[in-house]
C-alpha cells in the first residue's frame, strides 16, 4: 500500500516539477555479503586488525574509592559548553559521498549519523573542507557532471602526503548543507582557498555565495588550511614564514571587505598544525591586528602520523600503547593551555578545526578500536576543560581507518549500507555529557590519585554537579581490575551538608577488549561492518543505582575496559536523553529486483514529520531549491502545501537512486 501511495505522490510532483521518476517497485530480496567483503577487504576503512592490549597493572589498582564533588560550583570549572562540542570536519572531495549528492539527494544514514547526535546534545558542526579547499574553486552548475555538487581530478605532481585532488563544486553544495542544517539543525564552518592572495576573486565569490544561502546556518570561514606546511608541500616558496601568513592574510581580508558581506566578523584561523607555534603568531599582534574579522581562533593537531614520509613508518602494535590512558591526553592538552588562555583573554573562542587519531589515514587496529573510542571520549572533555570551544573529527575517504561513519564503495552502493568507526560512539557520550543547556561546565577530577587508567571529570551546571564521566582504561577480562567509584556531593570531610542523591541512573560505553571493534553505548551500536542506516540498534540500557543514604556516597561500578556517564540528577538525565516528540531518524529500506534497480519505500511517520515538524507545521515548509527555504512564502496552497512537506522526506530517500544507501 505505502509503495503504490509513494509511486502516487512522486507522480503528482513529477508533474509539477518533472524532477522525479520511480521505477520497478517490487518485493525486498536479500543480498549475499561475501563478495561485498572481498571487494572492500583491502580497503583501511574496513580493516579488521586487531592489536594486542597492554597487560593490566600489577600490583591491581586501587578498585574502591571516593570521588568527592562539591555543592554550589567548583574549583576549576571551563567555560560553558554544549553538546555540539564533539562535530566532525569532512574533507571536501569526498563531500558528496559522505553528505549527499545534491541538494535533493542526501545520504540518509548521514542525517541519521547527524540527528543522534543533535537529539542528545542539540545540534551539531560540520566542517567542510581540509587539504582540497586550497585546491577548490566555485563554477556553475551545468560544470558538474550527472546532477553532483562538486568535481575532482587528482593534481598532477602532487606534494602532499595525502596526494589532495583538486575540487571544482556549484553553489547546490551550500543549499545541500542549508537543506542538512534545517533538518538536523547543522551548522557549518567553509573553507575559503587561501591558494594565492594576490588573486582571490573566486574565494571572495565562494563568501559571497556562501553566507547568502547558508545564513544563520554559517559559523565561518577557515582562511587557510595548515598554512605552516605551505612552504614544503610547494604552496608557496619554501621560506614561506609566519611574517609572510601575516601579509596574505591581511590581503585576502581586505578583499573580503569590499565583498559587501553582511558580517566581516567571519574568519577562522590560522589553522597552523605543526611546524608553527601558534603563540609565536599570536605574539606577532594575530589577535589584535584581526580582532574585527576574526570570529575563532582554531588550530589543528593529530597527535601521530602514517603518512611513512622518509622511510619512517610507526608499527601499529609498538604505538597502540600510547593512545592508552589518561596522561596520553594531558599531555597533548598541555601543549595548548598558554595559546587558550591567550585566546580567552582576546575574547574568542578556540577551535580544535581538524583532528583525529593520526594523520594520513590513522592506524589499522588503532583508529577504530575500543581504545580509540575511550581516547576520543577522553580528548573531547579534557579539551573542554582547557577551554577549547569545539573539536572536530576528521572524516576521509575509503581508504581512511579512522572515520567515525564511511558510506560504502561506489561499486557496492546500490546494495549495501555504511560501516560505523569506533569514535562516532564518543560523540554520542560527548553530547549526552554535555547536554542540550549550553551552560555546561567540565573539570578534570583526577580521582583514584591521579591514576593514569582511571581518569573522572565532573559536569557542572549553574553552580551544581549534574553528570559525572568515569573511565576504566585497563584490558582485563577477569575482573581483578573492575573499580567501584564512591560519589559524594558535599557531606564526608567537606563541612558542607550533603546534597547526594538517594539514586543515580547510569548508562555505559562497553568494548570486549581495548583492541576490540565491537563497541556499545548504553547497550546499543549502529550495526556492522557494511550494516548500518546511522541509526542505533537495540534497547537502550540505563541502570539505575541506589546510593547509601548512611555512608552518602553512591557506589558506581566500572568494569574494564569501559566508560561509565553517570547522572547525578532526573533533569540532567532528561535534558541529555532523545525528545521522544521529534523526528530523529530517517528510516528508508532499499529493494532491489530482477534489473537489479534500486527502489525504495518511506516509513510512514517520516512522510508526517520529515522536518521534524508536526502536520500542524506543514503549510509554513518551504522547498529544497536553492535559497528558497528561507524565502519561501509562509502559506501555499492547500495541494502544493502538502507535497512540499513531504517532498524533503521523499528527496531524502530518493537519493537511493543515485548512491544506493539503505537501512539495514
Amino acid at each position: 500500500m505505502l509503495a503504490s501511495q509513494l509511486v502516487a505522490l512522486a507522480c503528482v510532483w513529477a508533474r509539477l516539477t518533472g524532477a522525479v521518476t520511480v521505477y520497478n517497485v517490487k518485493s525486498a530480496k536479500t543480498i549475499p555479503t561475501s563478495q561485498a567483503y572481498a571487494a572492500v577487504a583491502t580497503l583501511a576503512a574496513y580493516d579488521q586488525t586487531v592489536l594486542t592490549s597492554p597487560s593490566p597493572p600489577s600490583p591491581a589498582i586501587t578498585n574502591n574509592f571516593l570521588v568527592q564533588l562539591y555543592p554550589g560550583s567548583m574549583s576549576g570549572l571551563s567555560i560553558k559548553q554544549s553538546g555540539s562540542f564533539l562535530g566532525f570536519s569532512v574533507e571536501l572531495s569526498v563531500v558528496q559521498q559522505t553528505l549527499g549528492k545534491n541538494s535533493t539527494h542526501l545520504q540518509v544514514p548521514f542525517l541519521n549519523y547527524m540527528a543522534n547526535i543533535r537529539a542528545r546534545g542539540g545540534s551539531i558542526s560540520i566542517r567542510v573542507g581540509g587539504n582540497s579547499q586550497d585546491q577548490s574553486y566555485l563554477v556553475s552548475s551545468d560544470s558538474i557532471p550527472n546532477y553532483g555538487v562538486i568535481s575532482k581530478q587528482k593534481q598532477a605532481g602532487a606534494t602532499t602526503p595525502t596526494e589532495t585532488p583538486d575540487v571544482v563544486f556549484s553553489s547546490d553544495l551550500f543549499t545541500m548543507m542549508k537543506n542538512i542544517g534545517d533538518l538536523v539543525d547543522a551548522n557549518f564552518y567553509f573553507g575559503l582557498n587561501f591558494f594565492n592572495p594576490d588573486n582571490e576573486t573566486n574565494a571572495v565569490l565562494v563568501a559571497q555565495t556562501a553566507e547568502k544561502i547558508l545564513g544563520d546556518r554559517l559559523i565561518g570561514f577557515q582562511l587557510g588550511n595548515e598554512p605552516d606546511l605551505y612552504g614544503p608541500h610547494g604552496r608557496r616558496n619554501s621560506s614561506y614564514s609566519m611574517e609572510n601568513y601575516m601579509n596574505d592574510y591581511q590581503t585576502m581580508i581586505n578583499d573580503l571587505n569590499g565583498a559587501s558581506l553582511s558580517n566581516n566578523q567571519i574568519l577562522i584561523g590560522p589553522s597552523t598544525c605543526c611546524n608553527w607555534n601558534e603563540t609565536d603568531i599570536f605574539n606577532l599582534g594575530y589577535l589584535t591586528t584581526y580582532a574585527a574579522n576574526l570570529k575563532m581562533v582554531a588550530i589543528q593537531r593529530y597527535p601521530n602520523d602514517n603518512c611513512k614520509i622518509n622511510g619512517n613508518v610507526h608499527d601499529p602494535q609498538e604505538t597502540f600503547s600510547s593512545y592508552i590512558g589518561h596522561n596520553t591526553i594531558t599531555s597533548l592538552a598541555a601543549q595548548y593551555i598558554t595559546s587558550s588562555q591567550m585566546v580567552q583573554a582576546a575574547g574568542k573562542p578556540f577551535v580544535l578545526m581538524e583532528t583525529n587519531t593520526a594523520s594520513c589515514g590513522g592506524f589499522p587496529g588503532i583508529s577504530d578500536s575500543f581504545a580509540a573510542t575511550m581516547w576520543t571520549a577522553d580528548l573531547g572533555l579534557q579539551f573542554a576543560f582547557i577551554n577549547f570551544s569545539q573539536v572536530l573529527l576528521h572524516v576521509g575517504g575509503q581508504d581512511t581507518y579512522y572515520n567515525p561513519f564511511t558510506p560504502p564503495p561506489t561499486n557496492l552502493s546500490d546494495s549495501f549500507g555504511w560501516t560505523t568507526g569506533a569514535i562516532y560512539y564518543s560523540t554520542l557520550l560527548i553530547a549526552e555529557a554535555f547536554g542540550k543547556t549550553g551552560n555546561a561546565q567540565i573539570v578534570d577530577l583526577y580521582p583514584n590519585s591521579n591514576n593514569d587508567n582511571t581518569p573522572g571529570y565532573a559536569i557542572y551546571e549553574n553552580g551544581n554537579p549534574v553528570r559525572v564521566v568515569l573511565f576504566n582504561y585497563i584490558d582485563d577480562a577477569t575482573g581483578a581490575n573492575d573499580y567501584t567509584a564512591n560519589i559524594a556531593i558535599g557531606g564526608q570531610q567537606t563541612g558542607q551538608t550533603s546534597t547526594t542523591p538517594t539514586s543515580v541512573k547510569v548508562r555505559y560505553m562497553r568494548g570486549p577488549s581495548l583492541g576490540s571493534h565491537n563497541v556499545t553505548w548504553a547497550g546499543q551500536n549502529l550495526g556492522g561492518e557494511l550494516g548500518s542506516d546511522g541509526r542505533l540498534q537495540g534497547t537502550q540500557e540505563t541502570v539505575t543505582i541506589q546510593c547509601d543514604t548512611t555512608a552518602q556516597t553512591c557506589a558506581i561500578p566500572v568494569k574494564a575496559p569501559s566508560i561509565a556517564l553517570v547522572f547525578l540528577t532526573d533533569d540532567g538525565l532528561t535534558e541529555s536523553s532523545p525528545d521522544s516528540t521529534v523526528t530523529q531518524t530517517f528510516p528508508t529500506t532499499a529493494i532491489t529486483n530482477k534489473a537489479n534497480k534500486i527502489t525504495v519505500s518511506v516509513d510512514p511517520s517520516v512522510l508526517s514529520t520529515s522536518n521534524g515538524r508536526g502536520a500542524a507545521e506543514h503549510d509554513r515548509v518551504g522547498s529544497t531549491s536553492e535559497g528558497s527555504m528561507n524565502s519561501a512564502p509562509t502559506r501555499m496552497q492547500a495541494g502544493a502545501a502538502a507535497i512540499s512537506a513531504t517532498f524533503v522526506a521523499l528527496s531524502a530517500a530518493f537519493f537511493l537512486f543515485s548512491t544506493g544507501v539503505f537501512a539495514r
